[in-house]
């Protein structure tokens, strides 16, 4: 076996469903106590990251043929909103790295063992919309640059997926792509300043005249096509699921695990207290037995949406079978849905727990203001995806590739 590629993990590795949630309960208890350190320092704490990487909670859909488990966006969602009932931030970075990890699987073999050759924990960190541009050459590499805001974890990376159009020499558009390239190639901007997931790192990243060889490129339409350099010979099914709905489900999973998490600590708020300039406590009062069933409902609706989704996803790609175009449609509304009623169901909570809810050493503020964030990322506004699900139900062609 050439040196630096890393050897495929025998059977009796791979952990169960049930193994790695349970590893993923273990590192949230852990990264719990870290997580308003998470927001002091803007990224996610070195502590944090290596438990995750410790336990492989980074491998979840990443390959095995890099040293990856490759198991179900299931067990991805199970993973990710396990680890967001601890730490909202590191369970964010680690759910987009997941999708980061699924997106090499398409990619080049090449490619693929230079990113986890040396390290099969490594994390991808990645702004994959075309904000760049890029110029291809004869030879088939490309010259990069440009400036991509939100590229969460990328302090703890060592590789990057960013996403450019393409033209060729002469100045015309070929297509959009998305490129690798080693975090040393750009710079890091210090500028993640905002009220809400503020522990991700997400800064803006630059960089200008890098040269990209041809096996670190990926093609947008490829990719939503099904055509891809990494499942020429591919005898697996995880790599065959729709690309749009893999990539938005990746985004949803820290809501689920946020709202769980506010909701045991409301009713803990609650214990006990009176209800100002009345004669109940709080637990007493009919108000609150309704805004507490209804927030519970909420949540729970959002994981049996976001539950769909996967399993749908799952069931196609393990048949080998295309997504419907209305499925498709749907997942994008769900997606957006499920992160909205995570929203509403700690809005509820957060409006009616009292005054101490306001403190920055509660855990319900900061996943309030988390879930706000999460809710204003552009693949999950809920008006732009509630159009292109319509324009499915209605037979029109989508106004998005982003399905």
């Amino acid at each position: 076996m050439p040196v630096g590629i890393v050897e495929k993990p025998c059977p009796a590795e791979i952990p169960t469903h049930e193994q790695i949630v349970a590893r993923a309960r273990r590192v949230s208890i852990t990264i719990k106590d870290s997580a308003a350190h998470a927001e002091e320092i803007r990224r996610v704490p070195q502590d944090s990251m290596r438990l995750m990487k410790e336990h492989g909670l980074l491998r979840i859909i990443q390959p095995r043929r890099a040293g990856g488990w490759e198991m179900s966006m299931r067990t991805h969602v199970d993973v990710i909103s396990t680890l967001a009932e601890g730490c909202g931030s590191a369970a964010w970075v680690a759910g987009v790295a997941h999708a980061h990890s699924w997106m090499l699987g398409h990619y080049p073999e090449q490619a693929l063992q230079e990113v986890y050759g040396k390290d099969r924990d490594t994390l991808v960190a990645a702004v994959i919309r075309p904000r760049g541009k890029a110029v291809r050459h004869a030879d088939g590499s490309h010259t990069l640059e440009g400036f991509w805001p939100f590229g969460s974890g990328c302090h703890h990376a060592e590789w990057l997926i960013l996403g450019a159009k393409v033209f060729d020499e002469a100045g015309e558009l070929i297509e959009p792509g998305d490129f690798i390239v080693p975090v040393s190639d750009i710079n890091i901007r210090d500028d993640w300043y905002v009220t809400g997931l503020q522990g991700t790192g997400s800064n803006s990243m630059t960089c200008k005249g890098v040269r990209v060889p041809a096996h670190r490129y990926l093609s947008l339409p490829d990719l939503l096509d099904l055509e891809t350099p990494g499942l020429d010979g591919y005898d697996g099914w995880l790599y065959r699921a729709e690309a749009a709905p893999v990539l938005a489900l990746c985004l949803t999973g820290s809501a689920l695990g946020m709202a769980r998490a506010v909701l045991p600590d409301y009713l803990k708020a609650i214990s006990g207290k009176a209800l100002a300039y009345t004669d109940y406590q709080a637990h007493e009062f009919v108000g609150t037995q309704i805004n507490v069933a209804k927030a519970a409902t909420l949540i729970d609706c959002a994981e049996f949406l976001l539950y769909r989704i996967a399993d749908d996803i799952d069931r196609h790609a393990r048949a080998g079978e295309r997504m419907p175009m209305d499925m498709r449609g749907r997942i994008r509304m769900d997606c957006a849905q499920a992160v909205r009623f995570c929203m509403e169901a700690v809005d509820a909570l957060f409006h009616s727990v009292g005054a101490s809810g306001l403190s920055l050493k509660s855990a319900i503020q900061r996943n309030w203001r988390n879930l706000h964030a999460i809710n204003m990322h552009g693949l999950l506004a809920l008006d732009i995806s509630a159009e292109a699900y319509g324009r499915a139900l209605l037979g029109l062609e989508p106004n998005t590739e982003s399905v």
